[in-house]
């Protein structure tokens, strides 16, 4: 009967780490995701500021012409 109800208890043990292991995994998977989106939007932002800056300089540039 003691073998049983170690296996059993194993059994439960071992479904329960991989739950912990599960839910920490979707934790990080849902912090990496935020980090893409804050980064998509920061060069998001980037890419704009270097165009209105390139519009910019070729509007100085024509007006050397």
């Amino acid at each position: 009967m003691f073998w049983p109800m170690l296996a059993i208890a194993l059994g439960f043990l071992g479904i329960a780490v991989l739950g912990v292991l599960a839910i920490r995994v979707f934790i990080e998977a849902q912090r990496l995701g935020h980090q893409v989106t804050r980064t998509t939007e920061r060069i998001n932002r980037a890419a704009e500021d270097l165009e209105h800056a390139a519009t910019d300089l070729a509007a100085a540039g024509e007006t050397l012409r």
